[in-house]
């Protein structure tokens, strides 16, 4: 059976399926397809139901939950770390909350997360990657910072004013929820299917070296140095598997989004995992 796999092409992402391209997991008679694309993409292509396997934004996740269920694996989720946002002079929160800050998309769970902390805020959305730039040019007065911007915006002379991992931490106590895994309620046999992708991010950390190699491929320019450090940070025990912790993450943010109106037209949030 074909299955495409829908993922960033971001090192954590691409080094969790490094094992389906080698001999080293038993495939169960999937034939794999490794479909890459940001992650505001793969989150407008799940609303299509377009992939069988597919990672999103979890704050997207209500919108796709008729045709996706949950997989207990796979999940970007961050205790006590997170999207940032900076700016180039130090600012506090509640100025933070006065100036229009750069977005990489609506429905990132890096956005909703801004919201629970900041409130409506004026924003305006922009690639990812070139968030950064625009901050430090002077063309934004403030970034929100996703995936290897997190680790290297110091770089641009960038201040960090709020890290929304450490905020959610600090709200909760429990860890962040950024990007999850879906598989399509319609594909056969999802039980075997989550057995042998839950196997393959196990064998990625048993094998770091070689999925790491494997993961550079798909960096835009990352070195090995920043590739390794958010490895590290995304792909863990949670990663394996949510356990009590990880799922009522998962279920905690979803429902405060809920009461701040975040997910109009969605329908109740019902979780459903494989």
């Amino acid at each position: 059976m074909d299955v495409r796999v829908g993922h960033s092409p971001d090192p954590d992402d691409a080094f969790m399926y490094w094992a389906l391209t080698t001999d080293l997991v038993d495939t169960r008679g999937f034939r794999f397809e490794q479909v890459l694309a940001d992650i505001q993409t793969l989150n407008q292509w799940a609303r299509a139901a377009r992939l069988e396997v597919t990672a999103i934004s979890l704050a997207a996740y209500p919108f796709v939950q008729q045709d996706y269920a949950l997989l207990p694996h796979g999940a970007s989720i961050g205790s006590g770390y997170g999207p940032i946002v900076v700016t180039r002079e130090p600012m506090s929160l509640e100025e933070l909350g006065r100036v229009e800050i750069v977005v990489p998309g609506t429905m990132t769970t890096s956005f909703l997360t801004l919201r629970l902390a900041l409130g409506d805020v004026a924003y305006r959305e922009l690639p990812f990657e070139e968030i950064p730039a625009e901050v430090a040019s002077g063309s934004a007065d403030a970034g929100l910072l996703i995936h290897e911007g997190q680790l290297t915006f110091s770089e641009l002379g960038l201040r960090k004013v709020v890290d929304l991992g450490e905020w959610w931490l600090l709200e909760t106590g429990l860890p962040l929820p950024l990007g999850v895994n879906l598989a399509r309620r319609d594909v056969e046999r999802l039980s075997d299917l989550s057995d042998v992708l839950r196997e393959a991010i196990e064998c990625g950390l048993q094998h770091r070296e070689e999925a790491l190699e494997y993961a550079l491929r798909f960096g835009r320019g990352i070195d090995a140095a920043v590739a390794d450090r958010f490895v590290a940070m995304y792909v863990n025990d949670l990663t394996k598997d949510y356990g009590a912790e990880g799922r009522a993450a998962v279920a905690e943010l979803l429902r405060r989004g809920e009461q701040i109106g975040a997910f109009p037209g969605a329908g109740p949030v019902r979780l459903d995992w494989i």
